[in-house]
């Protein structure tokens, strides 16, 4: 911890009470309107959100790995949409500079990204490309001082609202697989690159994503990210192991969130003159999802904190992200049974969570690719 545990704890009390305050009062309004209020944007800039990860040479909080999950099993107490907004800063949008990024690229870009001015983008996705992101398409050719970027990224989360992107793109068009790609960062607003439509989604109102289109689009030779080429998906692997272990942690808040709300539903409700939650089928229910969350908890927590000691933890991320959200599905769904008729009307809310939790399966690496990455780590690892 680099942390006292005092104000470590006055943090997190600090981010509690601003999600139950201010951010669940608001779930509903955000669901209907898919827009996050402005007024609560500047609040979370105000506290720090934009930069829990970024190191405070650059006005981030520089939290450890552990406290990052920490301060996510709080902030998962509410609707994902909030997170998501705030989180591809401190992750998959900002961490490839902090991981890999010249001086120059930091003094630029983090400090803007810790303050919440700007929100970065990650663009690996495309519509060939992925689960198997090393076959990406998106060309980047030098030209003198320039790069000049041609291709399409699909599903970009905070794309609209993003102020740079992290693109991976293929420089050099002979290698195969992931060998060739680079990283570099967009701004908004360079000539050729536009954005399609917002998409349309399942879930998670209020966090929105859409299609990046690079025509011809330039980028100076200096926003290539490490200054070289070729180690793109090297960086984007790192990026999505931090990833990975975040988006674990917010299934186990927001899975801590379902259960309590079934739990109280279950106190209130009666059928054939008691609470069902004195049924034991009920309690079956309520103690398996207690069990699983402590379990992806415990599970979190060891992979952060393997993480913060410098170890090698991509078996480990991609074992508590494919736990934790198998488990966050699990829950969602005894949730809703638990509330049965009311669990499938929106006025409950518990049907917005169960729509909300399915994507945890499938982005930064779908539930198979966790198993596929977990197999060969394990087999990789009995051949040494």
């Amino acid at each position: 911890m680099i942390r006292d545990q005092e104000t470590l704890n006055i943090l997190l009390d600090t981010i509690s009470r601003f999600v139950r305050e201010r951010l669940v009062p608001q779930e509903a309004h955000v669901a209907e309107t898919d827009q996050i209020p402005p007024e609560l944007v500047a609040e979370m800039k105000e506290l720090g959100l934009f930069g829990l990860s970024i190191p405070e040479e650059f006005g981030g909080m520089g939290l450890t790995m552990e406290e990052e999950v920490l301060a996510t099993f709080e902030i998962g107490q509410t609707s994902p949409c909030f997170r998501s907004l705030f989180a591809t800063n401190n992750g998959i949008g900002g961490q490839g500079i902090v991981i890999d990024g010249t001086p120059e690229q930091k003094r630029d870009y983090l400090p803007r990204l810790a303050s919440g001015e700007i929100i970065g983008s990650f663009a690996l996705t495309e519509p060939d490309a992925g689960s198997d992101a090393g076959s990406l398409r998106t060309s980047a050719r030098r030209d003198g001082d320039h790069y000049v970027l041609n291709g399409t990224k699909r599903y970009i989360t905070n794309a609209p609202e993003a102020g740079i992107f992290t693109v991976m793109a293929r420089t050099n068009p002979d290698a195969k697989g992931p060998h060739g790609i680079s990283a570099f960062i967009v701004e908004k607003g360079t000539p050729g690159l536009s954005l399609g439509n917002i998409d349309k989604k399942m879930g998670q109102k209020g966090a929105h994503t859409c299609d990046v289109i690079f025509e011809d689009c330039r980028v100076p030779v200096a926003n290539l990210i490490g200054g070289k080429e070729e180690v793109g998906f090297k960086t984007a692997m790192k990026v999505l192991d931090k990833g990975r272990i975040n988006i674990a942690a917010i299934c186990v808040g927001v899975a801590e969130r379902m259960l309590a709300d079934a739990l109280r539903y279950a106190m209130e409700r009666k059928q054939f003159g008691k609470p069902i939650a004195e049924f034991q089928l009920i309690q079956a229910m309520l103690a398996d999802s207690k069990a699983e969350i402590y379990a992806a908890r415990t599970m979190v927590l060891d992979a952060a904190r393997k993480r913060d000691d410098g170890r090698d933890v991509g078996t480990e991320a991609a074992c508590a992200k494919l736990f934790a959200s198998e488990m966050c599905c699990r829950v969602a769904d005894r949730a809703v049974q638990i509330f049965g008729g009311a669990g499938y009307l929106s006025e409950y809310g518990i049907e917005r969570f169960y729509r909300d939790v399915r994507l945890f399966r499938i982005f930064e690496g779908t539930s198979q690719i966790q198993q596929l990455v977990i197999a060969r780590n394990m087999i990789r690892a009995a051949g040494e």
